[in-house]
């Protein structure tokens, strides 16, 4: 036990309980412990892991702590808890981190130069593009390896600044040979079952990153547009068909016309053709439910590719592919086939190689000039596709990618992946809601593949023919005994590397998996699936998955689809979704925004249990608003704090004589009332409602100081009085009881206090239970009003609150006057009354007389 400081303060305990918790290994996940008790005594988590990109935002600090409160709850309760830490290394983030920060972009066509020193180690954002230093794959990579450990040194140093109890021996990277081994083992596993399939499919793509993008990671951002009026002409001689579009310079890919069924003024055009205005290419006029009657003129050209809509009908009406963009936004060279006519190709020519906002307005141009554009609409907004990371529209190019089936062509596995969202338990329920529209709403397999750098090799090969071509038919996949492996070095079984790129021989697979392909199979990483059966045991399927409710549609749907597929079972029993941090606007925060506030600053200046109280306050799936300029929450819980310590030191002061009891009615109900307490909080914890169980133990506690410790001071202190021990017993136990129920939340002055009277730490001692006191509750609830009026009286005489009484006169119903009668003593001792009287027979609690020792009021 720890010797109690003059003047107990919060700073410096979390540098001082960190290094003790790792020391004790408080923290640490107990194997053997755990096999003795069974899957039953652990509680696991799916812990997040952090974008290592950068820096922390406040956000973190919120949902984190959430999951930290329940945690240290059920270690308490006694549950062995497995409780990692993974760091999300490899994707576009961590990537165009590495290019801001080191003044470098990936070539791959480069040789690795071993002794490669960046131009830039800090920001190197104001560069542009075309200036940043180009640099080998494998350099690239080095230096991606290089900034993720160091973000993830300073992301672990602040998250024990936090105080999270983590087992910090149980941390995985998710571009770790252990991570590779495992992402490459279940996109194999499922190839065999054929769940994984690569296909020659129209992709959403980004310019800028020169990748695909999956469904997932999509987000509509208002762009300003034009509806252009064009005439397309009916080859029957008959008349024009007009149509308006937002996107003239796609008119060389046009493959049809398309108009709802119902819509009258075209079902007599339904089955003919019309020819396109500028390239003269004969196109069907068809009919679609998704046409829409009143947008526009009622009929839309069909792209290959405008729009996702375009693809449905592509795809539905079994029409020709004319991709005319390239992968780098620009129009390819070469016109489509189908343009034959001497004018069309001209006209074509005018646009290749020009990215889409000139090939836009070069073709309004041509249309004006050949008289075939109509009208011009007054520019309006309207929601466009974009990558949520991007900052250009996206554009849709054909090509071959790899996919995992998630349910959107399958209705029984949709379902299947609904039924498992049912079995869980969702914290808040509501929550549930936007798992099942988003798998209601799929439109398209889950596109896993990434035309990128530093993330997870996938785990192919693909024979060439006598042309030295790829053949897609002959995909060449490693002994599972390998992995992991990296095509793009590695040789195929019974192959040579003297084949690698020769006609008959082989090419490797250059593209890696999306982020959350390897995200998805956090359980696995992180309870040793396939690589640890028995911890794999012990922990799957997880307890919870605490996470952001922007990511239900990302991480925990596909992690979902991961666990149905390999475990026929959802991955955890309860989800626990947090609410976001918004500005004080009620904007939510993010980077793009520039409103993320970084917490170091706000842990420093407030201290860790201040701000772990603000986020503790907040119920999850709810909002939080947060001012770093008046975080009136974080004072309030820092006061809170401080006033744990300080009560802490004074009711130690009150020595517990050896086999005492509690007697007096007041203790009695005291401590009646805090089991009424640890049953609510208990009940609230349970059921992950940490914010309910800090609200009635605060509320408590704050009668418990205010009102219980001044009633019984005098008494405690005075050991001629009968009641002293009773006083100084019910004073500890309610201390020993209060510190473990604020413990969770308040973790690191509750760590203080408890050394100054217990061995070991508090976040291992036993969660408290109810004593089954049989007091009456309602003796403190009748004295602390009748002391609230005391005090008032004074304030109302303009007395002090020591100013003593000569008589005091107390009205109150029969039953509350009897309870005042037990704790008479107590009354009299903090009002410094003479005489109190006490008088029945009142419908209510009031002071009819106050006789000062000089003066009555």
């Amino acid at each position: 036990m720890a010797a109690i400081p003059d003047k107990p303060a919060l700073e410096g305990l979390e540098s001082k309980w960190d290094a003790a918790w790792s020391a004790n290994g408080t923290y640490l996940f107990d194997r053997i412990r755990a096999a003795e008790a069974g899957r039953q005594g652990v509680y696991s988590v799916d812990t997040p892991p952090p974008t290592a990109s950068g820096s922390l935002h406040i956000g973190h600090v919120f949902s984190y702590t959430h999951t930290d409160v329940k945690v240290r709850f059920e270690r308490m309760r006694g549950k062995t808890v497995f409780y990692p830490m993974g760091w999300d290394d490899n994707g576009l983030p961590t990537e165009r981190r590495v290019q801001n920060y080191y003044g470098v972009r990936c070539d791959p066509s480069l040789p690795y130069d071993a002794g490669f020193t960046p131009p830039f180690h800090g920001d190197a954002k104001s560069l542009k593009p075309a200036d940043q230093v180009p640099i080998s794959r494998r350099n690239f990579i080095e230096l991606c390896e290089e900034l993720t450990l160091e973000d993830e040194k300073h992301f672990e140093d602040l998250f024990r600044q936090l105080g999270l109890s983590v087992d910090w021996t149980q941390t995985y990277r998710t571009i770790s040979e252990d991570t590779i081994r495992t992402s490459q083992l279940a996109f194999l596993r499922g190839v065999e079952r054929g769940e994984t399939y690569q296909d020659l499919a129209p992709t959403l793509w980004d310019i800028d990153f020169r990748t695909a993008v999956a469904q997932a990671e999509l987000e509509d951002r208002e762009q300003p547009a034009s509806f252009h009026k064009v005439a397309f002409h009916k080859t029957d001689g008959t008349g024009d068909i007009v149509i308006e579009t937002t996107r003239p310079e796609l008119l060389a890919a046009c493959v049809a016309l398309v108009a709802n069924p119902d819509d009258e003024r075209y079902q007599p055009s339904f089955g003919s053709t019309v020819r396109t205005p500028i390239f003269d290419v004969e196109v069907p006029v068809l009919a679609h439910h998704l046409a829409q009657k009143d947008k526009g003129t009622g009929i839309a050209m069909i792209c290959t590719f405008g729009d996702v809509t375009d693809i449905v009908w592509w795809r539905e009406l079994d029409l020709p592919n004319r991709t005319i963009l390239g992968a780098d936004g620009r129009v390819l060279a070469d016109a489509p086939e189908a343009i034959t006519s001497e004018a069309g190709i001209s006209a074509y020519a005018e646009l290749g190689g020009k990215t889409v906002f000139s090939a836009k307005k070069r073709m309004v141009e041509l249309l004006e000039e050949s008289g075939e554009l109509l009208e011009v609409s007054k520019p309006f907004h309207h929601p466009v596709k974009f990558y949520e990371k991007g900052d250009r529209p996206l554009e849709i190019v054909s090509t071959r990618q790899w996919y995992i089936r998630n349910g959107a062509r399958d209705e029984v596995l949709r379902e299947k992946l609904i039924a498992l969202g049912h079995g869980m338990s969702w914290h808040p329920e509501f929550m549930r809601v936007r798992y099942e529209n988003w798998v209601g709403g799929l439109t398209g397999d889950w596109l896993v593949s990434r035309q990128r750098f530093f993330g997870v090799p996938i785990p192919v090969w693909y024979g060439l023919d006598e042309n030295g071509e790829r053949d897609y038919d002959r995909v060449i996949t490693p002994d599972l005994a390998s992995l992991p492996v990296d095509p793009t070095t590695d040789v195929p079984p019974g192959f040579t590397e003297a084949q690698r790129g020769a006609p008959g021989g082989f090419e490797g697979e250059k593209d890696i998996f999306d982020t959350w392909a390897t995200s998805s199979l956090t359980p696995q990483l992180a309870g040793g699936w396939e690589r640890d059966p028995e911890l794999w045991d012990l922990v799957a399927p997880f307890d919870v998955r605490p996470q952001g409710q922007d990511i239900i549609r990302t991480w925990l749907f596909s992690t979902m689809l991961r666990s149905a597929a390999e475990d026929d079972r959802a991955p955890w029993s309860d989800a626990a979704i947090s609410g976001f941090i918004v500005d004080p606007d009620r904007k939510k925060m993010s980077k793009s925004k520039g409103n993320v506030v970084t917490p170091a600053d706000i842990l420093s200046q407030h201290g860790s249990d201040a701000v772990r109280y603000w986020a503790a306050s907040s119920r999850l799936g709810t909002d939080a608003a947060f001012d770093p300029q008046n975080p009136t929450q974080i004072k309030i819980g820092r006061r809170l704090a401080i006033k744990i310590l300080n009560a802490a030191k004074f009711v130690l002061s009150f020595p517990v004589p050896e086999g005492a009891e509690v007697t007096h009615a007041l203790d009695a109900s005291m401590l009646a009332t805090l089991d009424e307490v640890v049953r609510q909080a208990t009940k609230a914890l349970a059921a992950y409602d940490h914010a309910r169980a800090l609200e009635v133990t605060e509320s408590f506690f704050w009668t418990f100081c205010d009102d219980y410790l001044e009633l019984v001071k005098e008494r405690a202190y005075d050991r001629t009085d009968v009641g002293q021990a009773s006083a100084a017993l019910a004073l500890r136990t309610a201390l020993s009881t209060l510190l473990r129920l604020f413990a969770p939340v308040v973790s690191f002055a509750t760590e203080e206090a408890w050394s100054w009277f217990e061995d070991g730490s508090i976040h291992v001692a036993a969660w408290p239970e109810p004593l089954g006191s049989d007091g009456d509750p309602e003796v403190l609830t009748a004295v602390s009003a009748a002391l609230i009026g005391i005090r008032r009286a004074k304030t109302e005489a303009k007395a002090s609150q020591k100013t003593p009484v000569e008589t005091l006169t107390l009205r109150a119903d029969d039953a509350t006057a009897e309870r005042l009668r037990l704790a008479e003593g107590d009354l009299r001792a903090v009002g410094r009354i003479e005489t109190l009287e006490l008088v029945g027979g009142a419908d209510e609690l009031g002071i009819d007389r106050v006789v000062f020792a000089e003066q009555e009021a």
